[in-house]
């Protein structure tokens, strides 16, 4: 990286001597266009290129009416650019003072066709230079790679002028002929202006899962780096290009909102990020960083239709991005030294890069099995925002989350959530990134996630990248400070009603009754004031001395685990099959109780206390909102899914085979049969091929499906469980 550095300024130098900035006022003596500056011969100036080098000499800016013919890359003629590769390796011959035969000087843009003859044309004389410079001038210009490798019915803007110039010229040929064809001609303009450079029909709506178009050929562009990255010498320009790009790049993005004047500057991402080659160490110290840095600036419509277009690729090239972005977090993590005074959340490379995987993140779960339909809030009614204040706002909390939880921008504008996704294309733990969990202050991370100021960035807004272990530390501090809160809350009250109140949520239970006695006090403090069961929970054992610092809360919610999961109490069934716990539709507890149930699992989550609990996905589903379905069996019940799917699928006569009923059985605590109907009349009505499965009142129930496990009893249960837990652990959190 240094040494092709030192070559491109070296070669700076030189382009300024032969050449100049274009400043006919330059004070700079070593500049070719300044007034006393002495011409000298191409090899003169080789040598005096080295010695500026050498010397760090003043390097002057191109004159604005030199940018157009320079760049990053400069373009000299080839007998300047073989003699100084000869002066700087100290030999010279007759051959490296020959011009090449061409050196594409005009060449803005990039076909596959053209890259193809460029090639051909320098393995026949051996000699890669003037491929490397039109690589250098195309890839580190970002007006030339949105003009680059466009599809075969796209017009880059030359193009474009040259059409309208052709129809100005047309118009006013037809304008001396007859009114009809005039007319006829009217067509044309808009025909030939609906194949521009202006977005795709899909850009207008991103939230449309669907094809999305885009004006690159990125078959082409894969067919290109294939071919070009086998050479070191032409990788080398794809390297330093990159770096002469990345900051023009990000200055257009947050100055000068070039998205929005043309939607096809997003060429230029989907362009470099096919480089497969990204996460080789050279791109990792200067380039990919400043890379990732300018691709962060992408307005949301942009990062939305990149995630969009990534999702469609596949699970290979999902993976080769989400190595790229991981490689450059872990390389950055381990190459510096991360405290609580040097935080990881200040270095702007990993911040970028973790910006960056957000895309990938999005895109591997748009690519994935998803379900977007069957949320529970879609049969909730809106709640209107209070406009009065709570006493706590009045003493100056913040007034969060009253619309609920916070939701990620890029997860509104793609419309989706993941939890819609039940199977991504890759492995969610593939996301985490284990070096950047260690180095992570999380108590400093979770004040800038709670500031929400734009200075400083929270990884919780990318949570995908951490841990567990991370994110339960994340919501231990949470629930902390909710637990002060309402401690400074209940010291208030006793001020102002001059009687003492218990800043603990306190528990006193029996040993040998722990369910009992816990569900009565909590159905007590549900009923009388729910506020608090934010307290910090203070538990103790009738007839026992001892202060509850976490290790009798435990306890009690152990014994509490083991009693309400006991198969003898009744109130969940286990299945020796998946090793899962199920609600028992035929248990004699009522609603109410499995309420309470549901908020004593949210108070060992309120206090940090880990249960040995084995549910279902489709429970964990109901919890993130949404609703159970047919798919849900699958997890949950895996022998009659099967059942039900084979029945679905049977492509005989189901009436005359099967001989079924709408009627299912199930066998109560004490072995008794119990029939229930999954429709009116259901043991009077046949399953036949035509009504096996059927929509009634809003619910998906197919013949056999078990109403009773995930519909009619056993969903009460399980719906009133999850309504108890997010008494005390809000949705979302």
């Amino acid at each position: 990286m240094k040494r092709a550095a030192a070559k491109h300024l070296i070669e700076r130098y030189y382009h300024q001597l032969t050449e100049g900035c274009g400043n006919e006022a330059c004070t700079n003596e070593a500049c070719g266009s300044s007034p006393g500056f002495q011409r000298m011969d191409n090899n003169a100036a080789a040598i005096k290129a080295l010695e500026l080098y050498k010397n760090n000499a003043k390097l002057c800016d191109p004159h604005p009416s030199k940018k157009g013919a320079s760049s990053a890359f400069p373009e000299n003629s080839a007998k300047g650019a073989h003699n100084f590769s000869a002066c700087s390796n100290g030999k010279m011959n007759h051959k490296d003072l020959q011009p090449a035969r061409e050196d594409f000087r005009d060449l803005n843009n990039l076909t596959e066709e053209k890259v193809y003859e460029i090639l051909s044309l320098c393995s026949e004389t051996e000699d890669y230079s003037p491929l490397i410079r039109v690589i250098g001038r195309v890839f580190s210009s970002a007006e030339s790679l949105v003009q680059s490798f466009r599809k075969a019915n796209q017009h880059t803007k030359e193009e474009l002028k040259s059409l309208q110039a052709k129809d100005e010229d047309k118009d006013e040929d037809e304008k001396e002929t007859a009114s009809g064809s005039s007319t006829a001609m009217e067509v044309e303009p808009e025909a030939s202006a609906s194949s521009g450079d202006g977005p795709s029909h899909g850009e207008n709506n991103v939230q449309k899962f669907g094809p999305v178009e885009v004006s690159v050929d990125i078959d082409a562009v894969r067919r290109v780096y294939d071919r070009l990255l086998s050479n070191e010498k032409i990788e080398a320009a794809f390297l330093n290009a990159l770096v002469y790009l990345s900051p023009n790049v990000e200055c257009d993005l947050t100055y000068h909102n070039v998205y929005a004047a043309d939607p096809n500057y997003l060429n230029v991402f989907i362009i470099v990020m096919e480089n497969s080659n990204l996460h080789s160490p050279e791109y990792l110290e200067i380039a990919l960083p400043q890379f990732c840095k300018a691709m962060s600036k992408l307005p949301l419509p942009a990062l939305a239709k990149l995630a969009l277009l990534w999702s469609q690729y596949g699970a290979d090239q999902i993976r080769r991005l989400l190595e790229t972005f991981q490689q450059l977090i872990t390389y950055t993590v381990i190459s510096n030294e991360f405290s609580s005074d040097n935080l990881v959340n200040e270095d702007d490379g990993v911040v970028a890069a973790t910006k960056c995987l957000k895309i990938v993140y999005y895109a591997n779960v748009l690519g994935g099995d998803l379900d977007m339909g069957h949320n529970e809030e879609e049969d909730d009614e809106p709640i209107p925002e209070s406009s009065e204040l709570t006493l706590q706002e009045l003493l100056g909390e913040e007034r969060r989350n009253k619309k609920g939880p916070r939701v990620d921008p890029l997860e509104t504008e793609l419309g989706i959530r993941a939890s819609d996704c039940r199977k991504p294309l890759i492995p969610y733990e593939e996301f985490i990134n284990e070096p950047l969990n260690e180095v992570l202050e999380m108590d400093k991370d979770y004040t800038f996630f709670k500031v929400e100021t734009e200075s400083k960035f929270s990884f919780m807004t990318c949570p995908f990248i951490l841990n567990a272990v991370t994110k339960n530390l994340g919501l231990y501090y949470d629930n902390r400070i909710r637990m002060y809160s309402e401690r400074r809350i209940t010291a208030l009250y006793s001020l102002v009603q001059g009687q003492q109140l218990n800043p603990y949520l306190r528990l006193k239970v029996r040993r040998d009754h722990v369910i009992d006695d816990a569900l009565v006090r909590l159905e007590m403090i549900a009923m009388e004031n729910p506020a608090d069961l934010k307290k910090q929970l203070y538990v103790e054992f009738e007839g026992e001395q001892g202060v509850d610092e976490g290790g009798v809360s435990k306890e009690f919610f152990q014994l509490v685990v083991e009693e309400i999961f006991n198969p003898d109490i009744g109130m969940f069934t286990y299945d020796e099959i998946t090793k899962l716990f199920w609600f028992n539709p035929s248990s004699f507890e009522t609603e109410g109780q499995f309420t309470l149930i549901g908020i004593v699992l949210g108070l060992a989550i309120y206090n940090n206390c880990i249960l040995d609990v084995h549910f279902p996905m489709v429970v964990y589903r109901k919890l993130m909102g949404k609703k159970g379905t047919f798919r849900d069996l699958a997890d949950s019940h895996p022998v009659l899914y099967q059942s039900l799917k084979d029945l679905l699928e049977y492509e005989g006569n189901v009436e005359e085979d099967m001989m079924i009923t709408f009627q299912i059985s199930q066998t109560d605590l004490f072995g008794n049969p119990l029939m229930y109907d999954l429709k009116e009349g259901g043991d009077k009505i046949p399953v036949t091929n035509e009504n096996r499965k059927y929509t009634h009142n809003t619910k998906w129930v197919s013949a056999g499906f078990c109403g009773t496990l995930c519909r009619v009893h056993a969903e009460q249960k399980c719906g009133e469980t999850v309504q108890g837990l997010q008494k005390r652990v809000p949705h979302g959190h």
